[in-house]
């Protein structure tokens, strides 16, 4: 008994999970128009805000969306809305909240945060139609702030299909009363789209480009990370956590071993015992003299190639070691310090591809240790002693001591091969002695513990040196042949100075795991429980999706981020124009939206005139009427044709009189509650009297 007693309440609590969707689902169709025109705007508007989740304050995200579900339970229950009092309290607590978080009221990130606030408040002033309409225009310039932050192909696909949903709401709104369904509102929404796409593409192919009109603002990239000018021990492991795309190279002819894939990034020769920092020239600007203290000299046949470097906020100009002439930056002017680095004259703040030309066999510096500045031999007083009594003791070796800076180098090296060192990206938390910890306790250590400790061991024993970041390696991508170099990717290495040669690259981390420039072995950071299961499932497919994605946005970044003014003008040179300007862009696109608006106007009237879904609904009946003996005149109106047919059918004939009154008044009448859809509809199920 006790058993069927459990048996049958397990069976009653099952059939109730099975029934409460259902039940959700009769109520919501239950619900009177405002409210279900209601819920669904709702979901429109969280679709938009979802992307910006990241962007915002905490508090942002969590009130706006308590506001929209609490304005979605008001559409379901039928309750009022809130008083003004409630609105005006919540926006000053909005109001108050952005500036404590961002200390101003202007600026991007201060103006998105209000605009998500105030498109959620107004939701709880649906009272009149045009209230309606402001929170559409609202939602539509929301989802344009999504493209402050990213411009990738999975944010447009994401803001199309808000716009599509906007635009089923906004159509929704202007179809009569009753309950239309909201796929005719949809079907509408994406034919407007459809017969927008031609003016839309016009416009983004000829509008003129103008630098400060589609820049990104210069906040865009306050978080982006990167390469920074600065580098303490151990800030370049948390890039390897961060797999987004730093660049995408494209090379034409020889490519290069991936073990001389070294591009070059900002070069720190100051050192203060925990941070590493260029030196300090041409007064507060942190880059060293430019121009001819480089010294470079080059040899063998160049690497060419082709550069899209992804915004990062800061002026380098990531090329493969070593560049000998300014690389070919649209809207940029570029120019090289003496540490190889090339600069541009502002920021990265938007996708940028650039044509390139290095030399892997190269030399460059001073020959001579008098023209050597001094500051790379610098090391701050009181830090690693440790590690500069090895160097002294290396250097007094008898074996080492006649043998000139080569071996001591070469002993460095050594050391890091055989004396049981490792490259790892969880070394833990170093402390003050950082070179000491590296040689002589913990033993391991990421590129830059290990570049860090090399360097300070090579000054330790009289030979200038310093360290240098950038990116090693890359991936070849089989879809679309790009190489692409990732943020985990980021690098450092040393460069020593050797009398006779200049400045020489040694990276101490290949002594220590040969794997990570020669191979293409990185430590990878722990991956995500969906992550790992997938590619332990199907590790090929789960990098085949991954490259055909990477190419997807690769097409993307390449052929629409990238179309720039340069494109604009030699697309009319490909219709003939001799020497394109502005002017010229602007003619085109005038005539071609004139050529558009009066194909539409034409298009329009003829449909009008002689497609008219209605009148082909009529002369169908009129046809139909006349296969069963009546005889009806092209210009006969609806009601004239019920009459006639209740006249001729009696009883027979009363639905198909019906429709037709129904016909003319979907027509005629205002409000008439009825669409041509549901009219077609009817039509096909009419019995016809004989």
């Amino acid at each position: 008994m006790l058993n069927a007693t459990r048996r049958s309440t397990h069976e009653d609590s099952a059939f109730a999970r099975q029934a409460a969707p259902v039940a959700m689902l009769q109520r919501l169709n239950s619900l009177p128009r405002d409210g279900r025109d209601t819920l669904f705007l709702l979901l429109v508007i969280g679709w938009v805000i979802l992307p910006q989740v990241g962007n915002l304050p905490l508090w942002c995200s969590a009130l706006a969306g308590a506001l929209l579900a609490w304005r979605g339970w008001l559409a379901v229950t039928s309750r009022p809305l809130p008083g003004q009092w409630w609105v005006f309290g919540l926006l000053a607590v909005s109001l108050s909240a952005t500036f404590a978080t961002h200390r101003t009221l202007l600026g991007r990130d201060a103006g998105v945060t209000l605009i998500v606030m105030l498109l959620a408040l107004k939701t709880l002033e649906l009272r009149a139609r045009r209230d309606i309409f402001v929170v559409f225009f609202l939602g539509f310039f929301t989802m344009l702030t999504n493209f402050f932050f990213s411009q990738s192909l999975a944010t447009a696909a994401a803001m199309l299909v808000a716009l599509l949903g906007l635009l089923t709401a906004l159509v929704n709104a202007h179809m009569p009363v009753g309950k239309p369904p909201l796929a005719d509102a949809a079907r509408t929404a994406a034919w407007m789209t459809l017969l927008g796409a031609p003016v839309m593409a016009a416009l983004f192919v000829l509008f003129p480009r103008v630098g400060p009109l589609w820049g990104i603002p210069s906040d865009a990239m306050s978080g982006r990370s990167g390469l920074s000018a600065t580098m303490q021990v151990g800030n370049l492991a948390s890039l390897v956590l961060d797999q987004t795309i730093a660049m995408r190279v494209k090379f034409q002819g020889r490519v290069p071993p991936q073990s001389e894939l070294y591009f070059r990034g900002p070069v720190m020769s100051s050192f203060d015992g925990r941070e590493w920092r260029p030196l300090l020239r041409l007064g507060s600007r942190p880059f060293p003299l430019l121009g001819a203290g480089a010294q470079l000299q080059v040899s063998g046949e160049p690497v060419r190639y082709e550069v899209t470097l992804e915004p990062s906020n800061r002026p380098w100009i990531m090329v493969l070691d070593a560049a000998a002439t300014a690389p070919v930056v649209p809207g940029f002017e570029t120019v090289m310090t003496s540490e190889l680095l090339w600069l541009a004259n502002r920021p990265v703040t938007d996708l940028l591809r650039y044509r390139a030309e290095s030399y892997t066999s190269y030399r460059h510096g001073p020959r001579t240790i008098a023209a050597v500045l001094p500051e790379y031999l610098d090391l701050p007083p009181g830090f690693n002693p440790r590690t500069l009594q090895m160097a002294a003791q290396m250097r007094s070796d008898p074996d080492l001591a006649g043998r000139g800076p080569e071996a001591l180098v070469q002993a460095a090296l050594g050391r890091l091969r055989t004396g049981n060192y490792h490259y790892t990206l969880d070394p833990g938390v170093y402390g003050r002695d950082s070179a000491d910890e590296f040689w002589f306790d913990r033993r391991e250590g990421f590129c830059e513990h290990i570049a860090s400790a090399f360097v300070v061991l090579m000054r330790g024993m009289g030979i200038p040196a310093r360290l240098v970041t950038g990116y090693q390696g890359g991936e070849l991508n089989g879809v679309d042949g790009f190489w692409i170099v990732r943020q985990s990717d980021a690098h450092a290495w040393t460069e020593v100075w050797l009398a006779g040669r200049g400045w020489v690259r040694v990276d101490p981390t290949a002594a220590v795991a040969p794997g990570r420039t020669g191979s293409f072995q990185r430590l990878q950071p722990p991956q995500g429980v969906i992550a790992s299961a997938f590619g332990t499932v199907s590790p090929d497919l789960a990098a085949n999706v991954r490259a055909a994605w990477e190419a997807l946005n690769n097409s993307w970044n390449q052929w629409v981020l990238n179309y720039t003014q340069s494109k604009q003008l030699d697309l009319l040179k490909n219709l003939g124009f001799a020497s394109p300007s502005w002017e010229d862009l602007s003619y085109v696109l005038l005539a071609l939206l004139v050529a558009l608006a009066l194909t539409g106007a034409a298009w329009t009237l003829w449909e009008r005139r002689q497609h008219d879904p209605w009148l082909r609904l009529l002369m169908r009946v009129q046809r139909r009427l006349g296969q069963a003996g009546v005889e009806l005149p092209a210009s006969t109106p609806p009601r004239q044709i019920a009459t006639l047919v209740t006249v001729r059918f009696g009883e027979a004939g009363r639905a198909l009189a019906d429709w037709l009154l129904k016909l003319e008044s979907q027509r005629y009448a205002r409000n008439a509650g009825v669409s041509l859809t549901a009219l077609q509809r009817e039509y096909k199920q009419l019995e016809w009297p004989t």
